[in-house]
């Protein structure tokens, strides 16, 4: 059994600053400790918190870059996933997470003040009420359809037009299953990833990253 925790993530990822293997490094305690008092991850993730939640979360970073300076909002980020992993892998990016549900935001903002991530906001608020402000991209994870996803985010993306940016312009979601009749249903037409041809683990059979661009 291999005893560091973090060697799931450096693995495949093998460039981590000595601050970011410390954010990372701390972000297990962390939530154990929370999850005592909130029930902000199902209690059978939480031994396997790295694959499960932090590498399933920087999957997007394995085929996007955020450029400095742009605003990405994590969409119903529940307990900050992937929104934290994602702020910590990018510093320099501004990461707005949002969730209607506030006692979870709590969790996410005590986290990030814990390990110093300062590149974070939180927003106690359903994405259709959101009007002041927009986004170059919008996050998710397995929140809601593809459909209703795209409803809600569309009108907070903000058109990206330099051509020499490489900050995806639209919406990144992760999902698992089968996706056929969602993504019909959706009027979408995603580019999708197979995160098990990105990640040799058992868990992301069957998972995937969706990228829909705004037009």
């Amino acid at each position: 059994m291999n005893m560091n925790p973090l060697a799931q993530l450096t693995h495949y990822f093998s460039d981590f600053t000595p601050k970011q293997q410390e954010q990372f490094g701390a972000l297990l305690p962390l939530y154990k400790e929370w999850n005592e008092k909130i029930n902000v991850i199902s209690r059978k993730d939480i031994d396997n918190f790295y694959v499960h939640h932090v590498l399933h979360s920087l999957s997007i970073a394995t085929t996007f870059q955020f450029e400095p300076g742009t605003n990405i909002m994590d969409l119903g980020c529940g307990g900050g996933f992937p929104g934290i992993p994602l702020a910590i892998f990018f510093p320099e990016t501004k990461f707005h997470l949002v969730d209607s549900i506030n006692k979870k935001l709590n969790v996410v903002k005590e986290i990030a003040a814990a390990i110093e991530l300062n590149n974070v906001t939180v927003q106690h608020t359903r994405a259709e009420d959101i009007k002041d402000r927009k986004f170059e991209t919008v996050i998710s994870r397995a929140v809601a359809p593809l459909g209703d996803l795209w409803r809600w985010s569309r009108p907070l993306i903000k058109k990206y037009n330099s051509s020499n940016d490489n900050t995806p312009n639209g919406l990144i979601c992760l999902k698992g299953g089968d996706l056929t009749k969602e993504i019909q249903e959706s009027g979408c037409k995603p580019y999708v990833w197979e995160l098990e041809k990105i990640f040799n683990e058992e868990h992301f059979k069957e998972k995937f990253l969706l990228y829909q661009p705004i037009k």
